[in-house]
């Protein structure tokens, strides 16, 4: 009972947290904009040979804008929730947290500046070095992509809660998703088998603990292939 009232509590603690993250992305009009701006600049990220300890750096650099902005977003309503008079103390509590974001994104630009600028200038070196020739970072540009696809689209449909139903299914997404990213890494038959059929027996876990239905895994298994089909095909396409 008590392992049991324990699982229920993080998941209770998941759902609260990616919540706020919902609801980031619904009220700011900025947050749109640097998912937006991410999706972006990750796509971009396939085209040219980053290191790991560059990708870390743009992960760690665009996770830091969301982040300001998420801690901006809460210090701006917990002052509207405290009075709704003008007063200087309040503005100065905004305006510092507004500044904060302004920095994150400055360092932001700043890194993209850092990592990219060579690569630019050079661009027809750089599109002879194939994304396939690192296959763990194409997957990881698959895994996020699914992964903000998933919540832009709950978020527009307005379904369940973020880690209980709602469509579509992440889990299922991200589970067809990293099947599909195998069968291009291995290009084996009973590889790629054995990873859908894992896919699957993930998608029939949410329908049988009634998280989801048969329709919402299906649109999440359709999402995460088809944006890891997306990523691979575009890598492949400027080899």
């Amino acid at each position: 009972m008590k392992n049991k009232k324990t699982r229920q509590s993080v998941i209770k603690a998941f759902n609260v947290a990616i919540e706020g993250i919902l609801y980031t992305f619904k009220s700011e009009r900025n947050m749109k904009i640097h998912y937006f701006v991410a999706v972006v600049v990750f796509i971009a990220s396939l085209f040219f040979d980053l290191s790991r300890i560059e990708m870390m750096m743009l992960v760690f650099s665009i996770s830091l804008v969301v982040i300001s902005e998420m801690f901006n977003t809460a210090i701006e309503k917990t002052i509207d929730m405290v009075t709704d008079e003008y007063n200087v103390l309040a503005k100065i509590a905004k305006d510092v947290a507004a500044g904060g974001v302004l920095i994150a994104s400055l360092n932001s630009v700043v890194i993209g500046y850092l990592l990219f600028y060579d690569k630019l200038t050079n661009l027809s070196n750089s599109l002879l070095y194939t994304i396939r020739q690192s296959q763990i970072h194409v997957t990881l540009i698959c895994i996020v992509l699914v992964l903000i696809a998933v919540v832009v689209v709950k978020t527009l449909t307005a379904t369940g809660t973020p880690l209980q139903g709602g469509m579509p299914s992440g889990h299922t997404a991200l589970a067809f998703a990293m099947a599909t990213a195998i069968t291009f890494m291995m290009e084996k038959v009973v590889t790629s088998t054995l990873a859908y059929l894992m896919a699957v027996l993930v998608a029939q876990s949410r329908i049988e603990g009634k998280i989801h239905t048969f329709w919402e895994t299906v649109a999440g298994g359709l999402l995460g292939t088809l944006i890891c089909i997306l990523v691979f095909q575009i890598s492949r396409f400027y080899i």
